[in-house]
């Protein structure tokens, strides 16, 4: 007898994202391109069931940064550069590794969520708060000599000095963040996200008014945008942890002395995570401390950092799909479904190159129009329209990266992800930008499209792994994990169903 493609689920019956089961079991095997749309059906509304909410409070979470950038772009290109350089180089930097470290926790909780051991998604959140805030101590010495360090890579002084100051104040921003992103994977793994999608929204329009207020109103300029920033970013992880403590009783059972065991063997999860997340974030941002060597070094930041953030905007709405299929494959190998988990990875890859293509498309239609939003000055918006195809090209490679290392997050495979940007980016994309820019004089062109080798060079690579994987043994895998990399000693390893 067929196995049926829609399952009704009966009374008291409750999977791994409560009402979110359609299928009986694991999904039905495809059989052709009748059976082939059903299970595309299914699969998409389950994607975007998560993806949605998480997308949206991406993109609002983003636009912090971003219209930070908007409103100090009209006071002048000097302090542009300077926003620009302090929060994709510094800020980059370190909340890369930040949001590494913390999407370990999106891994343990999507399997333990999977598994049925919700009790332990706050353990593990304890855990994440520990190593992050270790983490954020160890790193505050960036911002704190954000100056010296850009200089000693090279910044122009004035930039550099500038920069240097927006950073320091901007110091609290990396602690918030210590609590905020365990939190953001925390509610992520339970298919929790409409209230953060909430939040943020509410986050965002406190900080336009914000910004307004001390950079216009107040008249403190630059000082007024890295204030209002890190009172939205505190005030956005406080309402977060407010939630999570008041309305997730099932997954939140108050603080315990048991985060604090077996921390090592979360940590080199989290370091793991951190490395393939950072070898990431740090390409891009290395492509505009690169730029700032070239002839004209203001026109080429800013016209690079205007192109970074609207890459920025497609990138962060990806990175909502990334944390969903994180999501969909942690909670399907959990549950001991491999099928399932493949096909949601086949769709998402489907669906994220079908929205950058239209992506490029509008980037490409408007590339002589779209740097007004971020600037005045002329030249700068000359710049920014003659590399708008590099843009354009970057947009799709990264639609696809992204998905694929959120596909990473949720099976484990931090380290063999790092081990693949580690030889694509620094060792192959870097070296070849390096060459283009500079021996072979392309400037910004050059270096960015050897980078962009490296891009296409590692999502092959990622894809060609995808294609290999045995969905049934990373199933089986799933338990054990949760109980390795958790540090929990009584997990269980699942059959899968097939």
């Amino acid at each position: 007898m067929e196995t049926p493609l829609l399952h009704q689920p009966g009374e008291g019956e409750r999977g791994p994202q409560e009402g979110m089961e359609e299928w009986e079991g694991d999904c039905p095997p495809v059989k052709g391109w009748g059976g082939a749309w059903p299970v595309f059906a299914v699969e998409t509304r389950k994607l975007w069931r998560i993806a949605a909410p998480i997308v949206f409070n991406s993109l609002t979470l983003y636009g912090i940064n971003s219209v930070t950038q908007i409103f100090v772009g009209h006071i002048g290109s000097l302090e542009l550069s300077a926003v620009a350089i302090g929060l994709s180089v510094i800020g980059n930097f370190v909340t890369g590794f930040m949001t590494g470290m913390a999407s370990a926790l999106g891994t343990l909780c999507g399997q333990a969520f999977g598994v049925g051991q919700v009790r332990m998604l706050g353990i593990y959140l304890q855990r994440s708060w520990i190593i992050l805030t270790v983490s954020a101590v160890i790193l505050s010495p960036i911002y704190v000599f954000a100056t010296q360090i850009l200089k000693l890579i090279g910044q122009e002084d004035d930039i550099a000095d500038l920069a240097g100051r927006f950073t320091l104040l901007i110091l609290p921003q990396i602690f918030s963040s210590a609590v905020n992103f365990p939190v953001q994977s925390f509610l992520q793994a339970q298919s929790k996200v409409m209230v953060m999608a909430g939040i943020a929204i509410v986050a965002l329009l406190v900080h336009i008014a914000i910004l307004w207020v001390f950079i216009f109103g107040l008249g403190w300029g630059l000082y007024g945008a890295a204030i209002a920033f890190d009172l939205t970013c505190c005030l956005n992880a406080a309402a977060q942890v407010v939630y999570v403590v008041g309305w997730c009783k099932d997954a939140w059972t108050g603080l315990s002395l048991a985060a604090f065991n077996d921390l090592w063997a979360f940590v080199r999860l989290s370091l793991s995570s951190a490395l393939m997340m950072c070898m990431g974030s740090w390409y891009m941002m290395v492509l505009v401390v690169l730029v700032g060597y070239l002839s004209d070094a203001e026109i080429a930041v800013g016209s690079v950092s205007i192109c970074m953030n609207i890459n920025g905007w497609e990138a962060v709405f990806f990175i909502g799909m990334n944390m969903a299929i994180s999501v969909r494959v942690s909670n399907e190998l959990g549950s001991g479904h491999p099928r399932a988990a493949k096909y949601s990875v086949l769709v998402v890859v489907l669906q994220s190159l079908a929205i950058s293509i239209v992506c490029v498309v509008v980037i490409l239609a408007s590339r002589n129009y779209f740097a007004v939003i971020f600037t005045n000055d002329t030249e700068i918006q000359q710049a920014v329209a003659k590399i708008a195809y590099l843009l354009a090209v970057t947009m799709v490679l990264n639609s696809v990266q992204q998905v694929i290392t959120g596909v990473a997050v949720g099976g484990g495979w931090q380290a063999l992800v790092a081990y693949i940007n580690l030889g694509c980016y620094y060792i192959f994309g870097l070296p070849l930008g390096l060459v283009l820019g500079y021996v072979v004089h392309w400037g910004v062109e050059g270096i960015w499209a050897g980078m962009l080798c490296g891009i296409a060079a590692q999502t092959i690579m990622l894809l060609v792994a995808i294609w290999r994987t045995n969905w049934n043994s990373e199933a089986a895998q799933a338990s054990a994990r949760v109980r390795l990399w958790g540090g929990q000693g009584n997990g269980r390893v699942l059959k899968p169903e097939v």
